[in-house]
């Protein structure tokens, strides 16, 4: 007897969420978001700011250079592009 459950769909909760800056917003559905992180330096203790830029998949080209985003990791859209816009 095999068990069964409510919704066929899994449900995926998983993937990272980040808060970054819009930098460039130049390609069709698409834009690229520069993330700053704080790394504590391991010999000489003081603290540097660290810069990742990804790109973001942005349907209908809603966001703008300089705007405050946050994106969620996804499934591979492209060989680059892996995470989704969720706010502006």
């Amino acid at each position: 007897m095999s068990t069964q459950t409510k919704t066929d769909t899994p449900v995926k909760t998983g993937g990272r969420t980040f808060r970054g800056k819009v930098v460039k917003a130049a390609m069709q559905d698409t834009v690229t978001v520069a993330v700053e992180r704080y790394v504590k330096h391991p010999k000489y203790k003081k603290y540097q700011r660290r810069t990742s830029k990804f790109l973001v998949h942005d349907a209908g080209n809603t966001a703008k250079v300089g705007d405050s985003v946050e994106i969620k990791e996804v499934r591979p859209m492209s060989k680059r592009k892996s995470f989704v816009l969720v706010t502006k």
